[in-house]
């Protein structure tokens, strides 16, 4: 009885809280100063047709790199407690047998998959979308040649090198911006191009490509260490 009534008391002090944040809400009509500097000036000093890529790889490109280092540490992390090790490696799993209709869909759609990914992560700077969207559509396909292709083992080593290989070029790419333009991480670095075009914002779909890449193989590594702790696939 004691704890029913705390409960109540709990739930009741939570909807005043909410309530009064409801009832003194008053949404905002007019963007604020820096807001209003991104609408206003966002194509024309970045050159990316999506404002939101704008803000995110150049703006706030110092963030985004903040983001990718978060990913990492975590997956890092999860392959540090989830490696197998040598006795687990060799032991025998019981796998359960893929259905017709998985195997042969995957064989499809796949394909599919990763293409979309890619289009994604390299269209991110035109269309809503971006390296972290694609990177994480990469992964939706391995997660689906996982559960087609019980039996495949990935090599953590490609995988990694991968990894490595964009997030290093991120870096570069960021301190080559104070040399050849205005800032860390400036588009600038190569020429701005044709707005709406593929070559265009300068730098900012290379910068797409390799956070897609990192973002994926990341995503997969995680996958990849979940599905080989597994007794039972």
């Amino acid at each position: 009885m004691i704890k029913n009534g705390l409960i109540f008391l709990v739930l009741v002090g939570f909807t005043v809280i909410l309530s009064g944040l409801l009832i003194n809400f008053h949404g905002s009509e007019q963007l604020n100063p820096l807001a209003g500097h991104y609408v206003q000036n966002g194509a024309s000093e970045v050159g990316a047709a999506n404002l939101v890529t704008a803000v995110v790889v150049t703006y706030r490109g110092f963030d985004t790199l903040g983001e990718v280092t978060i990913l990492f540490i975590t997956a890092a992390i999860v392959g540090f407690f989830l490696k197998a090790r040598k006795e687990d490696e060799n032991r025998e799993r019981s796998l359960r047998k893929t259905s017709e209709i998985l195997s042969t869909a995957s064989t499809l759609l796949v394909p599919t998959i990763f293409m979309l990914g890619v289009y994604i992560f390299m269209n991110g700077h035109l269309t809503p979308g971006g390296g972290f969207q694609g990177g994480a559509v990469i992964a939706t396909g391995m997660v689906m040649i996982i559960m087609s292709r019980p039996e495949v083992k990935f090599d953590h080593g490609i995988i990694a090198w991968i990894e490595s290989t964009s997030g290093v070029g991120y870096v570069i790419i960021g301190v080559l911006g104070i040399f050849l333009a205005a800032g860390f991480l400036d588009n600038h670095v190569l020429p701005i191009g044709k707005f709406g075009t593929i070559l265009s914002a300068g730098v900012i779909p290379l910068i797409y490509v390799l956070i897609g890449l990192k973002v994926g193989s990341e995503l997969t590594n995680i996958i990849g260490s979940l599905k080989e702790t597994q007794n039972e696939l």
